[in-house]
């Protein structure tokens, strides 16, 4: 079974891409999903009160991952604690998946951190879904409520688009009007032989 990354920029639509392959029975791990599924694991979480202390919690003894991202984009010492933690339960998991799906063609893996912490060496491919960043804030600013200013922190601790466009093997261009689904055909079309 091969192993595909998915990546791109937050906000270029790779959720709306792997719902496309999931449309032709691709088993897709979304790596995000996964990452934030560990904040109901209460070993996870006193490990990041360890590192982050305890006003990162609410009242409740829920993490006020709002906060915990503001902590960690301003501080690439706890932005890289914080993924010391997390990384390495989200592959477990994924192997745990991969496991579970041995009879597919190929799973995807979808993480936006894919090249930025060396996860691409882990794929057999690499599929980067792009657009412009102009678009990715607008829908980014729609969809979470945030400031350009908080997005812009954000995105530049990741690998810029455009580098992640060049590292792929594919590129989805994911503009309005664009054929998404037959870009998606084709290059499943390719990963399947």
């Amino acid at each position: 079974m091969k192993k595909v990354g998915i990546t791109g920029g937050m906000g270029c639509g790779k959720s709306t891409v792997v719902a496309e392959f999931a449309k032709l029975g691709v088993p897709s791990f979304m790596a995000d999903k996964a990452g934030a599924d560990l904040y109901l694991d209460p070993a996870f979480l006193a490990e990041v009160r360890a590192l982050l202390g305890d006003d990162v919690f609410r009242p409740d003894g829920t993490a006020d991952k709002r906060l915990i991202a503001s902590r960690v984009f301003a501080s690439p010492s706890l932005l890289a604690g914080l993924n010391a933690l997390v990384h390495p339960r989200v592959m477990q998991a994924f192997d745990r998946f991969c496991s579970l799906h041995s009879d597919a063609p190929y799973v995807l893996f979808e993480c936006a951190i894919l090249y930025d912490y060396g996860l691409d060496r882990l794929m057999d491919k690499v599929i980067c879904v792009y657009l412009q960043l102009d678009e990715r804030l607008a829908r980014l600013s729609e969809r979470d409520a945030v400031s350009r200013e908080e997005l812009m922190a954000r995105i530049s601790h990741q690998l810029p688009a455009e580098e992640m466009m060049r590292r792929a093997d594919y590129v989805i261009l994911n503009y309005e009007g664009n054929p998404r689904q037959w870009q998606v055909a084709f290059i499943d079309n390719i990963l399947r032989q």
